[in-house]
């Protein structure tokens, strides 16, 4: 649920603007500043999203950059697009969340309620309110699975991954890097990084992997 206000997305716009570079930020449905209630969001309608930003407003080869779900649909994307992808960079990517970090840890009473009642709420540690799972999350969330196979990928890949992440295990950064069949594939585990790895240190290790990335492709 969080937005392109976040303090990821502004950093990264800050030292675009500061390198001369290129950059797009934007908010999915029922996110930030766009219509619609995060209730009514799917993954399959914020994979619209992106692939509308990534069409009609991006230019040219881009490097995606995925914090969370936004990992998930980083992945998606370039899974759609690989002919616009130059490479991705996921911090505590979360492919298949709804299915994995979800579904497989309700319990019986907590799957009953979400068929019955069609949205249950879970508590958050980000935010006071608390954050809804709807059943048409969850359902689809199937329809775009990418761990149960070989996900078909040629760009660099880089995966950001805090180890003390509460919400996303480590072993989800290794799990995207055999799946993915690019040989140029790093992953970096961040030993005392939480979820957002938001921290000025997390911040710079960010923006010098987008310089990294970005010389790699022009040269």
């Amino acid at each position: 649920m969080s937005d392109m206000s976040g303090t990821k997305a502004l950093a990264l716009e800050a030292h675009c603007r500061a390198e001369g570079r290129a950059f797009v930020r934007f908010d999915y449905f029922g996110h930030g500043e766009s219509s619609g209630t995060f209730v009514d969001g799917t993954i399959g309608r914020w994979h619209a999203d992106t692939l509308r930003v990534l069409d009609t407003i991006a230019e040219g080869p881009q490097l995606l950059i995925g914090s969370s779900m936004g990992g998930w649909q980083m992945l998606l994307a370039a899974r759609a697009r690989p002919d616009r992808i130059a490479g991705l960079i996921g911090v505590a990517a979360a492919p298949d969340f709804t299915e994995n970090l979800m579904w497989a840890q309700f319990d019986d009473s907590m799957k009953a309620r979400i068929h019955e009642e069609s949205v249950i709420y879970l508590p958050s540690d980000y935010k006071s309110k608390p954050y809804p799972v709807s059943r048409a999350l969850i359902e689809d969330g199937r329809n775009h699975l990418l761990l149960d196979s070989r996900l078909s990928l040629d760009c660099p890949v880089h995966l950001i991954q805090g180890m003390a992440d509460q919400d996303v295990p480590w072993q989800t950064a290794l799990a995207i890097a055999e799946a993915v069949t690019s040989n140029n594939v790093m992953v970096t585990l961040i030993k005392d990084g939480d979820h957002r790895l938001s921290r000025d240190e997390d911040l710079t290790r960010l923006t010098c992997t987008v310089d990294a990335m970005a010389r790699l492709q022009a040269g």
